[in-house]
């Protein structure tokens, strides 16, 4: 099959995938394709909102609308690094053994990842970048794909421990999830208190989603398209030349090259989805918000102006 025919069937799967998410997730369609994207191109995302928005639920219901292997860890502040990755015993002939962790799965639910220690939530560093773990000096390698999908809790900060910058750049995307209109909260709340149960069907195989997140690599991209994305990335940078007013004044530290990339790929991919062979300047604009909004750090002058990250993303576009 060429890569043009892949990309239709991209297209037709990518909608009977939406079908069976939305059987359980009512709204929330930027988060559903926000989601969707991370995992095409095979990166890791960072869900944001308050209670009851159903983010375990969305990431519940995307595991097995892949077909993936799913484990959730909840994270709390005696949460140590070996209940992540795991350890390794004394087995009954005197002998270690390594008994792995929840780690060893396609997707990871990190729960209210901020609830934990930076020690803990360090644990799954090398796991999002090398897609491999380290214990006791051995190295283990992770089943393709992986992806870890963690929610924070933004309203509740006492007692928790903020994401360093450095493991906050690992996500490809920070989706923020609002509340449902009124007219999604009524069928929500009808469908949620009756005794149906609902079957959420399996679209894809492991090797599918491989292929695909080959494919969207793939993808050819004109120049101009990547030089667009570098500048938006650059144009963050308080220091940087090309740094508008809205940067120099709001802004301590903007986003970095890997924003870039995951510029370029989440382009690709979001063109993909929408039956085009190639991405351009739009595509980039689509999914901008989500990939640069946890990737710059505004400074005391934004917080008491009230000036938002979205605004100053809008003012770049």
């Amino acid at each position: 099959m060429s890569d043009v025919a892949k990309i239709d069937a991209l297209v037709k799967s990518y909608s009977l995938l939406k079908k069976e998410i939305g059987k359980v997730i009512v709204g929330q369609h930027d988060a559903v394709d926000h989601v969707l994207l991370s995992v095409l191109c095979g990166g890791h995302s960072l869900l944001i909102g308050v209670p009851g928005l159903a983010k375990t639920l969305l990431v519940n219901t995307v595991a097995k609308a892949l077909g993936l292997d799913f484990k959730r860890i909840q994270f709390t502040p005696d949460l140590m690094p070996s209940d992540i990755l795991g350890s390794e015993i004394l087995d009954e002939n005197r002998q270690f053994k390594f008994i792995k962790g929840p780690i060893f799965a396609n997707i990871i639910l990190a729960d209210e990842i901020n609830r934990t220690p930076p020690k803990t939530q360090a644990a799954l560093l090398e796991a999002m970048q090398e897609k491999s773990v380290t214990v006791a000096g051995h190295s283990f390698e992770l089943d393709l794909p992986f992806f870890v999908l963690a929610t924070q809790n933004p309203i509740e900060q006492e007692g928790t421990y903020p994401l360093p910058e450095a493991q906050l750049d690992r996500f490809m995307f920070s989706i923020y999830l609002d509340y449902p209109s009124f007219e999604e909260e009524v069928f929500v709340a009808k469908n949620t208190t009756n005794d149906d149960s609902i079957t959420v069907n399996a679209v894809f195989k492991q090797v599918d989603i491989l292929d695909y997140q080959h494919l969207i690599r793939r993808m050819p991209i004109a120049d101009n398209v990547v030089e667009y994305a570098v500048k938006l990335s650059t144009k963050t940078r308080p220091k940087e030349e090309n740094a508008p007013e809205i940067v120099k004044n709001y802004i301590d530290w903007g986003a970095g090259p890997r924003a870039s990339q995951n510029l370029v790929l989440a382009a690709k991919a979001y063109a993909a989805i929408h039956g085009k062979y190639s991405p351009d300047i739009a595509d980039v604009q689509a999914v901008a918000h989500g990939i640069l909004h946890h990737r710059i750090v505004k400074n005391y002058k934004a917080e008491a102006e009230g000036i938002t990250e979205t605004q100053i993303i809008n003012s770049l576009l």
